[in-house]
């Protein structure tokens, strides 16, 4: 996925698949990320596609349109992604709405994620919508 969006250069992809194996483990292990996979029925060993989510606990907010504190948990959702050869088939759009379906059954008061250009169309199709949000590029 990160190679498709150009964000990640050779010498990292064996030290992201680590480090991303070790924090799965923990974070699926506490139940704070939530992931769906689609597999060939010819070859259910093979993983074409795949979504997931990451929980954190946000703060009590108002919800001003629904006049209520919200106190359910944030989501963002990670690793969407469908093999080439699997695009263009609905795989993407089946798993954001296991997604949706998912959040809005489990307590989740905010679905975010963070687009790519070729995500998009289909985030505006299923009702997410561009955020105020700013990202710090500072040294941290």
């Amino acid at each position: 996925m990160f190679r498709d969006m150009g964000d990640l250069p050779d010498e990292l992809y064996d030290p992201l698949v680590d480090a991303a194996r070790r924090a799965l483990d923990a974070c699926l292990r506490t139940g704070e990320y939530v992931g769906w996979v689609v597999c060939p029925a010819d070859h259910p060993d093979e993983i074409v596609a795949g979504a997931g989510i990451q929980l954190r606990r946000l703060l009590p907010r108002p919800e001003a349109s629904r006049r209520e504190v919200r106190r359910g948990p944030e989501a963002i959702v990670v690793n969407v992604f469908t093999e080439r050869a699997w695009r263009r088939r609905g795989l993407a759009r089946r798993l954001m709405e296991r997604v949706i379906t998912w959040a809005q059954e489990h307590g989740v008061a905010r679905l975010v994620l963070h687009a790519s250009a070729e995500g998009r169309p289909l985030y505006d199709q299923l009702d997410f919508v561009p955020t105020n949000e700013m990202r710090y590029r500072g040294p941290l």
